[in-house]
């Protein structure tokens, strides 16, 4: 009776009196005995074991621990954990063990629960049976690992043997990847029951990876100005012009990997993802090579990445100064003119230009940025026009249209159209004279000049499309006037030609002023939504004779004012 009772105590959470006086030593040095050392031997809870089935005191599988402890006389509790020793590969991860191990408490309670019915006799007169040992085999979802748990023999039953181990597994059509060691060993190990054991591991599937592009060159170029200590800036190191030469590498392709098929414990393939072949990103001038793992530049030019490819611009270089030598430019790529842009000359590019020199009373129009590193001196007869950003050294007696912004050291008796921020704070930092009209904001070292020569700054609206339509109307004015000045010359054929050249000129103008005033219709409705504080002028220095404008409202500056900002607060402009 003393040997059941202990098995009792241990089946519904007693203790034995034999166990407590095992444990006795042991309180006592928890409990700081002779022997103890109380920061060494305090008490630290295990780790938790999340592989781990946890099982109540009175499930039935405890019952069955119970009747074969009563008949062997000593068997190791039940541990039913789904992992491999610690130091060696696990066979299942954190995630796939939260969702298989309710999976196996249904399995373990259902077989665990018919077993109990036929091993415990009803009546206690009843004879107990004989059953031979039962193996069972639980596969985890996706059948890539099987496990097994043995059920141990009640009376005289068969004892574990490796041919009841291969009987149950043909039978759950495992025949991939057995641990044939752990199978072989099983039946002699003192744990073969109640235990679960890894019988079978499948191979799984190694998936493709996808294909990619290493570039070689930058997909968006930083316009970024650097002032140096002396507050200076070198206009000619801005490298907008990403240069490349035929047959240069742009970016790489690699190739997309297939899969590999995986295996589960019961011979079934798993099919594998292939990698998704990458897309090369194939522009104007572009090409792949041979074997396509690389993007080359078929032509010398300029690398620019636009609508999700990388193009190659031309790029037409200049050794020395726009003059007779090479007359007036127009071309449909990037500039790079190593001198100046002398006086009477025009030079239009449909992507950037870079000047390195000065920009005398010519004609400058870039569809990209625009990049003078010297200056430009206009004696009032220049005109630049920029689609994207204008960077500029200095600018005296000239008028200039940008889109986006514009940045220098100093502006002369300036007309400015500009559709973003003009700024000034790098050198000198200086506007003086002219008119500057910028759609959000002005910034400037010193505004205006001690001598009151007056500075007109404009704030708000769409100063690039309000230069552009003067512009067509004057050009309209001139098609106008030729055209009175054709129809009263005598009829010959050179009239009637020239004529009808002048009624085309003048439709197009047309055409393309009705565009621009839905433009700016549409840009003037997107703007309406703006706050006050959007516009502003930031001056260091703001000397008298300075004129602000915002809007309707205007204001005259008469004393000379340091550190301030001038924007719109409540329909007025206030100077802070």
């Amino acid at each position: 009776m003393p040997f059941k009772n202990s098995i009792l105590f241990r089946l519904f959470g007693g203790e034995s009196e034999e166990s407590k006086k095992e444990k006795e030593p042991e309180e006592k040095l928890l409990d700081g005995g002779e022997d103890a050392e109380p920061e060494e031997q305090a008490y630290k809870p295990a780790p938790l074991d999340t592989a781990l089935l946890q099982l109540p005191p009175e499930h039935s599988i405890n019952r069955l621990w119970g009747l074969r402890m009563e008949q062997a006389g000593w068997l190791s509790a039940p541990v039913l954990r789904l992992g491999l020793p610690p130091g060696q590969t696990q066979p299942l991860s954190d995630g796939e063990l939260e969702k298989e191990l309710p999976r196996l408490r249904l399995a373990v309670t259902s077989a665990s629960n018919q077993r109990v019915a036929k091993a415990v006799p009803k009546h206690e007169d009843d004879p107990q049976p004989n059953m031979d040992a039962l193996v069972t085999v639980f596969l985890t979802q996706g059948q890539m690992t099987a496990w097994v748990l043995v059920f141990p023999p009640v009376g005289s039953g068969r004892e574990l043997d490796r041919e009841l181990l291969s009987a149950a597994l043909r039978e759950n059509q495992v025949t991939y990847g057995l641990e044939e060691e752990t199978i072989a060993a099983m039946p002699e190990s003192r744990d073969r029951y109640f235990h679960l054991f890894l019988a079978a591991k499948g191979v799984p599937p190694v998936h493709g990876q996808d294909g990619g592009v290493i570039d070689r060159f930058s997909r968006e170029i930083k316009r970024e100005i650097t002032v140096d200590e002396f507050d200076r800036v070198d206009y000619t190191s801005l490298n907008l012009v990403q240069n490349v030469e035929a047959g240069e590498v742009i970016c790489e392709i690699v190739p997309s990997l297939s899969g590999k098929p995986g295996t589960t414990v019961q011979g079934k393939e798993v099919p594998a993802k292939n990698g998704k072949p990458a897309v090369p990103p194939k522009g104007r001038n572009t090409e792949l090579n041979e074997d396509g793992t690389a993007l080359i530049a078929t032509l010398s030019g300029h690398v620019e990445f636009k609508n999700r490819a990388f193009q190659v611009k031309p790029v037409l270089d200049i050794p020395g100064s726009v003059d007779f030598s090479t007359g007036n430019i127009n071309f449909f790529g990037d500039v790079h003119i190593h001198g100046d842009v002398c006086s009477g000359f025009a030079v239009r590019a449909i992507g950037n230009v870079m000047v390195d020199g000065i920009v005398e009373a010519a004609t400058v129009e870039a569809g990209g940025d625009l990049v003078v590193a010297k200056g430009v001196v206009g004696n009032g007869q220049a005109t630049i026009t920029v689609q994207r950003n204008l960077f500029v050294k200095y600018m005296e007696n000239c008028c200039v249209r940008v889109r986006e912004n514009l940045q220098t050291d100093c502006l002369v008796n300036c007309d400015v159209y500009c559709n973003g921020v003009v700024q000034a704070r790098s050198g000198r930092g200086t506007i003086m004279g002219g008119r500057i009209w910028a759609a959000h904001e002005v910034s400037a070292s010193i505004v205006g000049s001690k001598s009151e020569c007056v500075t007109n700054i404009l704030l708000g609206g769409l100063p690039y499309e309000h230069a552009e339509r003067e512009s067509i109307y004057a050009e309209l004015q001139e098609l106008y006037e030729e055209t009175e000045r054709t129809e009263l010359q005598p009829e010959s054929p050179a009239r009637s030609s020239r004529l009808s050249t002048l009624e085309r000129k003048q439709s197009v103008c047309n055409l393309r002023l009705e565009r621009l005033e839905k433009d700016m219709a549409i840009l003037s409705e997107q703007a309406q939504g703006e706050e006050e504080g959007a516009y502003r002028l930031s001056g260091g220095i703001v000397y008298p004779g300075t004129v602000i404008s915002i809007g309707e409202s205007m204001l005259r500056v008469h004393y000379e004012t340091r550190q301030c900002i001038a924007t719109l607060v409540g329909g007025e402009i206030c100077l802070m």
